[in-house]
């Protein structure tokens, strides 16, 4: 009896887990302004520091040009502007996460890369309307009490009208 009872249990436990397991996402997360942000890493192409950038004429403020990349052009896009925030002076903790969205390839400025953690998606909520921010399309609290959000690929990858 007892041998029956663990072996379900032991069954019952795996399948939990492999139903906790298939909410789970790896995900990249930085820091841009105050806000803690986080993309799943399947998004996640590289992190870049030393490039050289191609200004281009009668863009968006937000993107801050073209880049090639080991023979691709990648547009290399301020996230903090593309939100609305103000622009800031760059730092040696300023980088570049290169993202594949769609089979399109675009460079992201953020403040600082932080660590690739585990989020539960079933944990993420939507963004309350009256503080929504643009590009963002969801939020986690952290056992900490630290709140993490989500960037919102879709709408990174589309141009602002």
């Amino acid at each position: 009896m007892s041998e029956q009872m663990n072996e379900q249990n032991i069954s019952e436990l795996a399948e939990s887990e492999a139903g906790e397991n298939s909410s789970v996402e790896r995900c990249l997360t930085f820091e841009a302004g105050d806000l803690v942000l986080y993309i799943s890493t399947k998004h996640v192409i590289e992190i870049i520091n030393n490039y050289s950038l191609t200004m281009l004429p009668l863009m968006p403020s937000y993107i801050k040009g073209i880049t090639n990349l080991r023979g691709q052009i990648l547009p290399i896009v301020d996230i903090r502007e593309r939100m609305g925030m103000l622009p800031t002076e760059y730092t040696s903790k300023t980088c570049t996460i290169v993202l594949n969205i769609d089979s399109a390839s675009l460079g992201i400025i953020v403040d600082s890369v932080r660590q690739v953690i585990d989020i539960d998606l079933k944990r993420v909520h939507p963004i309350p309307l009256k503080r929504q921010q643009k590009l963002l399309d969801g939020m986690v609290t952290m056992e900490d009490g630290s709140v993490f959000m989500s960037v919102d690929c879709q709408a990174l990858a589309t141009p602002e009208p």
